[in-house]
């Protein structure tokens, strides 16, 4: 049997694939460009097979017969390796920077051997052989490369089951077979060249599965196709969530400032105004968020490091977002190491961000129990290694869903967080700032249980101790503030926008400031030019024909200007102070206005026109009517007993109202203790206290011979828990927040 005939089939197959392959435009990635290197090995290889087939049988010289082959068998090396590291690639095997050194370090050993070990070209008649150490060590190593294969698509179908039918392996089981199968007949038919025809046979099957051009390009826009629609849908789902999200608190302030044009009292007004204020932070927050991971993803946030006090900084967060607990059972715990230096330097702002985001969270999923707040540090020399806890008793995280803790727009259990406000973003945006603080985020969760966020964070100290006299300095600062006013001041505020001039002339005005307002750059310029004296100006910079840092610039130039320019803007993102400070403003406030900026921008530039307060004779009583009260001995007694201090301090001013004498307690021991020492006309009690509930400290009071009547006031509003409560023995029962009408009606039903 004659040894030419497959080699040759196979490099007129070669020669085929090599010309449709590049007849076409190829797209340009590592599959294809190492499809093009087997393609063009196939046919180099045939082409030496086949020349050094006819060379041996003719001329027949040993030394030059043994290198032709040697190098056959180097093209087969070099051609079953990249057959290798092509299927590695699209196997989806996790990529290991060190197994291309491995694979070519491989095969510079098995090459080696080959060139230097033994082949003696054997002719059998028309047919043609070789022995020696040579073949072995090439069939050893084709071997090894057919194990890699597999094992590489074993891991592929591991992680998918659906993948052992991609056609994308089809040439790599068709490659196997006919490589087991000719390892096989070579051994019983070693005149039969099956090598050259297997290569090139995989690379057709290849060419009309997975490389060929045409494919290639219909396959690319099928993925953009579907990468498109995937897209799309992202953005409806977005801009559904948004608009669900944006009209949530939309919704709180319409309605609210239509029931204040309706309210009858001032009282009313001001709790309407409240639910704006809580309202309008709810949006500023979506806003800020989505502003956030936009500037995130467009890689311009940046990092901007000052001094700041941590301590401050934690408490500060603590005391923030103490409010959105509102009625829930839920005790937030703090805890700060005493170790903690004073002054820190780092980007105080997006940590501050990343501890209330947490902490939003936590309180946002949790329904009773507590949340806990702790920082502990570990110092060094210079260095300070902040590691700074949140722990929830909340629903916890299934541990599947943990990867997708940090992804955009994503919130878990979506069908049991209907009645919760968010767009997803709070997690991600925390966990890229961590990360471009150069710290670290980990989550531990259980299910049903409760989450722990531990944020690992490390700073540069500046003052590891408080200074001595830092708190008298605090005081003295506190009652200079107190001491001085700004009713001599005159404030120009310049903005396009004529709501915001309403609030910001709104919020001038307490604090007796004479403010006028343009509302644009051309008129603030002409009111300066025409020699009206402004202390202040306070300068909008997004304006239409002249912007704020235009108007600002053709201010400066006015020869009679030495009046400090503050930027009132709504570009509020990180870094925007430090720009607006860099174009020439004295100083920057962001919009919303927040009223302690505002005051800190008044005492900063206004110290000239600051004048001391006049003391006032009867300043109080002019402005206020105190009732006088009856003698305390026909007044009736009350105690308010709650855990919480904001809690009493609510209940004593609803109280107040009315010609009661008031006690407070902490705790139902104390509650007990007073029963004992005096006696009571009513008592208002808390269910949700440490060490003794509510409903204990009841059954003790009771057991005492009280029997006045008892009120539970509680966060416990849920379906049944009035009826329960009086189940247990108490004669009333009042939810939190305290409706001041129910305050009033049980007063009148039990002490009058």
């Amino acid at each position: 049997m004659s040894s030419i005939p497959l080699p040759l089939a196979a490099f007129f197959m070669d020669v085929l694939i090599v010309c449709l392959f590049f007849s076409k435009k190829a797209q340009v990635n590592k599959e294809t460009q190492i499809y093009s290197v087997l393609i063009i090995v196939n046919l180099l290889e045939c082409i030496f097979n086949v020349f050094g087939l006819l060379y041996i049988r003719n001329v027949g010289d040993l030394f030059f017969s043994s290198l032709i082959q040697k190098v056959d068998l180097l093209f087969m090396l070099f051609w079953v390796t990249m057959m290798f590291i092509y299927i590695y690639l699209v196997s989806g095997v996790k990529y290991n920077k060190h197994m291309k050194k491995v694979v070519f370090f491989l095969l510079g050993i098995f090459s080696v051997a080959v060139l230097v070990s033994p082949c003696v070209p054997i002719i059998k008649e028309a047919a043609i052989d070789s022995s020696g150490l040579s073949p072995i060590f090439t069939y050893l190593y084709v071997a090894l490369a057919l194990i890699g294969i597999i094992v590489c698509i074993f891991i592929s179908v591991l992680k998918d089951t659906k993948n052992i039918f991609n056609k994308k392996y089809f040439p790599f089981y068709s490659f196997v077979l006919l490589a087991i199968g000719a390892l096989v007949l070579r051994s019983h038919m070693s005149e039969l060249i099956f090598e050259p025809f297997v290569m090139g046979y995989v690379g057709l099957i290849m060419y009309f599965t997975i490389e060929n051009p045409d494919v290639k390009m219909i396959a690319a826009l099928n993925e953009a196709k579907l990468s498109a629609e995937k897209a799309n849908r992202a953005k409806s789902e977005f801009l559904s969530n948004m608009s669900h999200e944006i009209r949530t608190p939309l919704n709180a302030i319409v309605g609210f400032s239509d029931c204040i044009l309706e309210e009858e009292t001032l009282e009313m007004t001001k709790a309407d105004a409240k639910d704006i204020k809580l309202a309008s932070e709810n949006l500023l927050e979506i806003v800020n968020g989505i502003l956030d991971i936009s500037k995130i993803e467009a890689d311009k946030m940046e990092i901007v490091e000052t001094d700041y006090n941590p301590v401050e900084i934690f408490d500060n967060v603590a005391k923030l977002v103490k409010p959105r607990i509102g009625d829930k059972p839920i005790e937030l715990n703090v805890k700060f190491a005493p170790d903690i230096p004073y002054v820190l330097h780092g980007d105080g702002g997006k940590l501050r961000q990343i501890i209330t985001n947490i902490l939003t969270n936590a309180i946002k999923y949790t329904e009773e129990g507590s949340v806990s707040f702790s920082v502990n540090c570990l110092n060094e020399e210079n260095t300070s290694k902040l590691v700074i806890s949140v722990e929830d008793t909340g629903r916890g995280i299934k541990p599947e869903q943990i990867d997708k803790l940090f992804t955009k727009f994503q919130r878990l259990d979506e069908d049991k967080n209907t009645t919760l406000e968010g767009t997803g973003l709070g997690l991600a945006i925390t966990k890229r700032f961590v990360e471009m603080l150069g710290g670290k985020i980990v989550v531990q969760s259980k299910y049903g249980e409760g989450s722990k966020f531990t944020v690992y964070l490390k700073q540069r100290i500046v003052t590891m101790n408080r200074p001595d006299n830092v708190e008298n300095q605090e005081f003295i600062n506190t009652m200079q503030i107190k001491l001085f006013d700004f009713t001599d001041s005159r404030v120009l505020v310049v903005d396009d926008n004529k709501i915001n001039i309403k609030v910001a002339l709104k919020l001038l005005s307490n604090y007796g400031i004479n403010a006028d307002s343009c509302e644009s750059g051309f008129d603030a310029i002409n009111r300066v030019k025409m020699g009206t004296i402004y202390d202040l100006i306070l300068l909008d910079d997004m304006m239409p024909k002249m912007s704020g840092v235009e108007t600002l610039k053709q201010l400066r130039e006015c020869v009679v200007y030495d009046i400090p320019v503050v930027a009132l803007t709504a570009n509020a993102l990180a870094g925007m102070k430090e720009k607006y400070l860099a174009e020439g403003f004295d100083d920057y406030l962001s919009k919303p206005i927040e009223k302690n900026e505002l005051y800190r921008v008044l005492l900063t530039h206004l110290n000239k026109k600051m004048k001391k307060k006049e003391e006032k004779d009867n300043n109080l009583e002019k402005t206020f009517v105190v009732p006088k009260l009856k003698e305390q001995t026909s007044r009736k007694s009350v105690l308010v007993v709650d855990d919480n201090k904001i809690n009493i301090k609510i209940a004593t001013k609803l109280l107040s109202n009315h010609d009661l004498e008031i006690d407070s307690s902490l705790s139902g021991i104390e509650a007990i203790e007073k029963v004992k020492n005096k006696e009571y006309d009513l008592i208002f009690l808390d269910i949700m206290m440490p060490e003794m509930d509510g409903v204990e400290t009841l059954k003790h009071i009771r057991e005492l011979g009280f029997k006045k009547p008892i009120v539970t006031l509680t966060a416990d509003a849920v379906s049944g828990a009035r009826e329960k409560y009086l189940a247990e023995g108490f004669d009333d029962y009042i939810a939190k927040p305290i409706d001041n009408k129910i305050i009033d009606e049980i007063i009148f039903k039990y002490l009058k």
